[in-house]
């Protein structure tokens, strides 16, 4: 997976992907054209996905999704005696959230060198007898306790699935944690919209076709089998967005990663189509306010960015057609920690008729 050019990524409202400007739409003439409605498919959470909501900007984490206030006896995580599990601790910042909001006692794990600087970072801010740091991997390693009431874990990857560690926060789950217990955050849920990307799709893939007059092509299918991570601008968009996956972290089993989801894309504009893009959400559905927020491409940028599937061909597509398909995701047989993805799609439009089916590697 490449990227466009050298972003910094600690430049949140940087975006490095290509800039196009759509300040006058793309018109396709047409004598016989008749309006059309646009439409979500039946299983589009409009509530999730509407660029007013789900999509917008984000000031604060806890400004994203909100709901109506609860007490805080309604709730595991302002309680002072319950024990929490951080699953892959890093450096120890979720631990010592924590450990501030009042935890009895915080147990982070982390299987890696970080570790040790995990450590001292809780010395140095006085959390040592609240937070305990242990290191080795959540399947080998043994709790100090029989059961914890909390899990939490930043274990989202590229695409939400890719090199992700929601099996190992399964396996956690399962083996430690309480049956009223909660994981945070508890839910995700997986997008796909269609975007307009001439420039870089000319510049990256299709340069190959010709590289000083010799037939490179065979590279041109490898980069295409290679999803993009990097920042899309919403001006690119072309579709709705498309709810593809919704994963319930408290109660799913690790098969559920590996799923088939139907898809339709309706053109908002007439414009040209050069990828598919997919991005996800998170949810905290425990806290006093429903909370989250987005990756997608209306939002602020996160190291997550977004996810770019290009397609073989261009696709010409009128206001109010759609493009429909399904996206098949599963882990790699040989690495859980790849991810394999099928996308088949079509288009029966005006000025365009395609049906296609184009396979996809993580790695």
């Amino acid at each position: 997976m490449g990227r466009r050019k050298n972003s910094n990524d600690n430049n949140m409202n940087q975006s490095s992907h290509s800039h196009h400007s759509h300040n006058s739409k793309i018109r396709f003439e047409d004598p016989e054209e008749e309006e059309e409605t646009t439409q979500c498919s039946n299983n589009l959470d409009e509530s999730m996905c509407d660029p007013e909501c789900s999509d917008k900007a984000i000031d604060e984490p806890n400004d994203v999704m909100e709901g109506d206030d609860k007490t805080s006896a309604d709730y595991y995580f302002d309680s002072y005696s319950h024990f929490v599990l951080d699953v892959g601790a890093g450096t120890g910042i979720l631990s010592l959230f924590c450990a501030k909001a009042g935890a009895a006692h915080v147990y982070a794990v982390e299987c890696s060198h970080m570790a040790d600087m995990a450590k001292e970072i809780v010395e140095a801010n006085g959390f040592s007898n609240v937070i305990t740091v242990l290191k080795g991997k959540i399947e080998e390693i043994d709790l100090p306790v029989a059961k914890v009431d909390i899990i939490i874990s930043e274990w989202m990857g590229y695409f939400l699935l890719f090199e992700n560690m929601l099996n190992t926060v399964l396996h956690a789950r399962d083996k430690w944690l309480v049956d009223d217990g909660v994981v945070l955050p508890d839910k995700t849920s997986l997008y796909l919209t269609a975007i307009e990307d001439a420039e870089y799709k000319d510049d990256k893939i299709e340069f190959w076709n010709n590289v000083y007059g010799f037939d490179m092509s065979c590279i041109k299918k490898q980069a295409l089998m290679e999803p993009l991570v990097d920042t899309v601008d919403q001006n690119q968009i072309v579709t709705n967005c498309q709810l593809l996956k919704t994963m319930d972290i408290s109660k799913m089993a690790p098969g559920d990663a590996s799923f088939t989801a139907p898809f339709k894309l309706v053109a908002e504009r007439d414009d040209y189509i050069h990828a598919l893009v997919a991005y996800f959400d998170v949810s905290f559905t425990k806290c006093h306010k429903l909370t989250g927020f987005s990756t997608g491409p209306r939002s602020r940028v996160t190291h997550w960015k977004q996810t770019v599937l290009y397609l073989e061909d261009v696709l010409t597509i009128c206001e109010g057609e759609a493009i429909v398909g399904s996206l098949a995701v599963a882990q790699n047989k040989k690495n859980p920690r790849d991810v394999d993805i099928m996308l088949k799609y079509s288009l029966n439009g005006r000025r365009c008729m395609v049906s296609k089916t184009q396979h996809y590697k993580m790695r």
